[in-house]
């Protein structure tokens, strides 16, 4: 009957969504600056309402946008005449949401879980089903897991991270994050996996034994819940928080954008209307406050790790200013040491370095904000892919996801462990 009700509530919330037939994903290739200048600036406009999946930033990287069904001949005529090179990624966004909107239908019409063990890891799920995965993980491990509400979102939905501990008190900390930006469902669907995996590999994983010995960890995996409950609802493209901006119908601020550190300057917009909106001012979302004020209660995290989709990367600060962190050569060699584990398992090609040189720069990120505190070991993961499905990944890309990226999260984790006294 519970699985029924899952599946009259998906059906349910499919109407009233906002639908994209027609849109493509166009990957853009620019062979000079004129031509990226001119990127820059068509992606700007806000009357053409393009999506910006990858951002223009310099020549070795394309520009992947999502071009709405109404612009599209608007926007190819201008590429055209600039002769700027381009191919179609993904020809209609919306046949790939209806194949991802089916399979979590059927998926939905099967019993719900008894126990964590039955869970759909190789699925992605409505945000009601994490919840309770949460509340499942932590009743049938009393002694290692726990549940703790750092604050509420805008819309009032509990911000919950999970502790994973084998008891004491004061120890130092490892923080992994996902979901931050909401429409990346690869990333929450891989933190219920990690949240599993740490389970059941205590006690026969000496590495991650030995890490819960020293240090606990705390996992939240959704970090922008009423972002991640507006793209199964309404818009499955949204990225943002869900608070509203006073004298402007637009909605919502990015929270990697958020943050005290170097906020407001450059790759943040003080448009309402952008992906990249900064927000009225520094920590003005709950989500990014209640991170912020736990942080600095416990004092003692050593590790900090946000992940994020798509593109491949594993990044370390900083992202607003060209200046490198004074811990650049161990976080370098860590970054290479994390993303070589992480390719042992299925090939996987990841870029690493600074965000500032490897991907943009971004004022007011996560990541730029906790180095800044002293949590030396701070990172940024793009996970899967590369641009083929982009923020539509296929479930069947979610295990395997999250196996590799567990490599890399174990090599940072262990690190942080062992350099910490």
């Amino acid at each position: 009957m519970k699985g029924l009700l899952v599946f009259t509530a998906l059906f349910v919330a499919v109407f009233g969504k906002e639908t994209f037939n027609g849109d493509q994903v166009l990957r853009i290739t620019a062979k000079d600056e004129v031509q990226l200048a001119l990127l820059k600036d068509l992606t700007e406009m806000e009357h053409l309402n393009l999506d910006v999946w990858r951002e223009p930033t310099d020549l070795s990287t394309p520009v992947d946008v999502r071009v709405p069904f109404i612009r599209l001949q608007t926007v190819k005529a201008f590429l055209d005449a600039e002769d700027i090179t381009y191919d179609v990624l993904i020809q209609d966004l919306q046949v790939m949401l209806d194949e991802e909107q089916e399979q979590m239908l059927t998926a939905a019409r099967t019993a719900a879980p008894r126990t964590t063990n039955d869970f759909d890891y190789s699925n992605y799920h409505t945000i009601d089903q994490i919840y309770a995965f949460q509340d499942m993980l932590v009743a049938e491990n009393p002694n290692l897991v726990s549940k703790i509400v750092i604050g509420k979102s805008y819309e009032g939905r509990p911000l919950t991270v999970l502790k994973f501990s084998t008891g004491g008190t004061n120890k130092p900390g490892l923080w992994i994050d996902t979901g931050i930006h909401s429409r990346e469902w690869v990333t929450q669907a891989s933190g219920t996996w990690f949240a599993k995996k740490i389970v059941k590999d205590l006690g026969r994983d000496a590495v991650l034994t030995a890490i819960l010995n020293k240090m606990d960890i705390f996992l939240e995996i959704m970090t922008n819940p009423d972002g991640f409950a507006f793209t199964q609802a309404k818009n499955r493209m949204w990225r943002k928080t869900r608070k509203p901006n006073p004298g402007s119908t637009c909605v919502g601020t990015d929270p990697n954008r958020n943050w005290n550190a170097g906020f407001g300057g450059p790759g943040a917009s003080a448009s309402p209307c952008s992906e990249t909106y900064r927000g009225p001012k520094a920590h003005s979302e709950s989500e990014v406050k209640s991170i912020v004020d736990f942080v600095t209660s416990h004092g003692k995290l050593k590790s900090f790790v946000s992940i994020h989709s798509y593109s491949q990367m594993l990044l370390y600060p900083y992202g607003y200013t060209t200046t490198p962190c004074k811990d650049q050569n161990e976080l370098h060699n860590l970054a290479q040491k994390a993303i070589t584990d992480l390719a042992s398992l299925y090939g996987t090609s990841y870029r690493f370095g600074s965000i500032i040189n490897t991907i943009y720069q971004a004022s007011g990120g996560t990541i730029d904000w906790t180095y800044d505190q002293g949590i030396k070991y701070s990172y940024t993961f793009e996970l899967r892919d590369t641009g083929r499905y982009g923020f539509i990944l296929p479930a069947n890309q979610i295990i395997p996801t999250a196996e590799e990226t567990w490599l890399a999260l174990m090599a940072i984790m262990k690190h942080a462990s062992d350099n910490t006294l």
